[in-house]
């Protein structure tokens, strides 16, 4: 006979070697001699084990199947919603009209070299102004655009100023003769 010396219980079987309510090593019992510490008169259960569920011993017995404990899933939150992205906007014809007026305006007076790249920088921007009109999630880049038509229209009407009153002056000195 052998006895579990922390439940103080009583098993019969010669082949169990732990005790089946708590696991502890079971001890031999002489049925003849008396123990040396008779057994309690009434049976306290043991204190509430405090200790983690993944610290407790885990007991495999046979034709027992214990399933883990369904885990509750974790809430997330939801994905964003998608977003355009930035890098399929076209400005090259803005960007060119812009340098291109900016070119007119300041290096074109050496060899009157603006008068080529004025009206370029006029025909870009105005290109790129229908362009982005028609539509405007795909191309952008309108400041940019305005502003290399207004500086190559200033290059251009300064020169028609200065053919006007040339020609004026050619005109009145016409006259005089």
């Amino acid at each position: 006979m052998k006895r579990c010396p922390t439940c103080n219980r009583t098993f019969d079987d010669e082949w169990l070697s732990f005790c089946t309510e708590d696991g502890t090593t079971l001890v031999e019992t002489q049925s003849a001699q008396l123990p040396s510490e008779p057994p309690p008169t009434v049976w306290i259960p043991p204190a509430m084990d405090t200790t983690p569920a993944e610290a407790q011993k885990q007991f495999d017995l046979p034709g027992s199947y214990n399933p883990p404990p369904p885990v509750a899933p974790v809430w997330q939150p939801p994905p964003p919603p998608p977003v355009r992205a930035q890098t399929g906007q076209q400005q090259g014809l803005a960007i060119a009209s812009l340098v291109l007026g900016i070119f007119s305006i300041t290096i074109g007076w050496c060899c009157s070299m603006g008068l080529l790249t004025a009206p370029v920088a006029i025909i870009l921007g105005s290109v790129s102004l229908v362009q982005i009109k028609n539509d405007p999630a795909k191309n952008t880049g309108k400041p940019l655009s305005i502003i290399g038509i207004v500086l190559g229209s200033l290059y251009v009407l300064f020169w028609i100023l200065i053919f006007a009153f040339y020609g004026f002056a050619i005109f009145m000195g016409s006259l005089n003769h």
